[in-house]
């Protein structure tokens, strides 16, 4: 075929279907026929035209397909080849960062989906540096969430300072908690799920949590502190006071890792960060972006090893308006992914 079809963005908030010429990779890029791609928040910076891009865009990085074609210059990819796309582009390899080994930080790395098309679309083209590798055992629909949602929880959790056995919290029981809450079990760690309401209680033990905590009806520190104090709070909900009300929580040299991105403040007391009723007690609250391709390669074969899946609903390509605000609208449990035709 000579063309294909994308769900492109032309002004804020307007997606709409068009049809593109089909191109050959450049130099160090891949083509590859989309099969699946996932519907996540972080979208919206494109689509509501947050992020100042170049219209028209086509969005989307949870994108996962087959290589039809290689630029010159890639090496150990190859056509038919199933592989993942997600929020970094791929690292440039000659900037400080890159040399440094830290690909995530890289200084010349263009964001999926923002700088460069997508995968809201039955082709898209990509940097080799930046792919993963999808196994076998993994269907395309279910594979597509992982490269970013599962990536970003898998990544924080595994790098973190928790070990077996350690008690570990996560904040938020949505796309990016409800993956976070099953790693955290298969990881071995006694998981803390917290959320809004006691109707959520009984899916947070469904996906592995030990305890539940209502947010609404008590103190998270409070109950957190009743548990042994939390080595590891992961944050995946939005909302700056819920990495403020944890704080309390951590034991000695614990840490909130923060996922979901905020506009309102976390209100951080410098007491807190140093002092606790056993003592001196230095915590700290860092963030965590995503993760290198080599994380997602990781992040897939655990998935596969372990059975930790998203729970997902699609949607083909043509509906792509209305999985996105379905998702926005907090109606997704809890990711939407988008399918292409054959």
């Amino acid at each position: 075929m000579s063309t294909y079809h994308v769900m492109q963005v032309t002004k804020p908030g307007k997606l709409e279907l068009a049809e593109r010429p089909l191109l050959d990779p450049g130099p160090g890029q891949v083509r590859i026929r989309v099969e699946a791609c996932g519907i996540c928040h972080t979208d919206a910076s494109t689509i509501e035209g947050a992020f100042p891009i170049a219209w028209p865009r086509v969005p989307g990085h949870e994108a996962v397909g087959r290589i039809d074609a290689l630029g010159s210059g890639v090496e150990d990819w190859r056509p038919g080849q199933r592989v993942g796309v997600g929020f970094l582009g791929g690292g440039c390899g000659h900037c400080e960062y890159c040399r440094n080994g830290d690909l995530v930080a890289c200084q010349n790395q263009a964001y999926t989906g923002v700088h460069v098309d997508g995968g809201y679309a039955e082709v898209m083209i990509a940097k080799a540096s930046g792919l993963m590798s999808v196994p076998d055992a993994l269907p395309s629909v279910d594979a597509a969430p992982l490269v970013c949602a599962g990536l970003t929880t898998f990544n924080a959790l595994r790098n973190s300072s928790a070990k077996a056995g350690d008690l570990v919290a996560v904040i938020g029981i949505g796309g990016l908690g409800h993956l976070g809450v099953q790693y955290a079990r298969r990881m071995g760690f006694e998981v803390v799920a917290i959320g809004r309401g006691a109707g959520t209680a009984a899916l947070a033990r469904q996906l592995g949590a030990h305890h539940y905590v209502d947010s609404a009806s008590g103190n998270v520190a409070e109950a957190l502190q009743a548990l042994g104090g939390a080595q590891v709070v992961l944050a995946t909900a939005s909302g700056g006071s819920a990495i403020s009300d944890t704080l309390k929580g951590l034991r000695p040299r614990g840490s909130v890792i923060v996922l979901g991105a905020a506009a309102d403040p976390a209100q951080i007391s410098p007491y807190d960060m140093l002092f606790s009723n056993r003592g001196g007690s230095p915590k700290t609250v860092q963030g965590s972006l995503t993760g290198t391709p080599a994380a997602g390669d990781a992040t897939l074969r655990f998935s596969v090893l372990s059975g930790v899946a998203a729970m997902i609903e699609t949607m083909p390509l043509e509906k792509a308006s209305e999985a996105y605000a379905k998702l926005m609208d907090g109606q997704a449990r809890f990711r939407m992914v988008l399918t292409m035709a054959p």
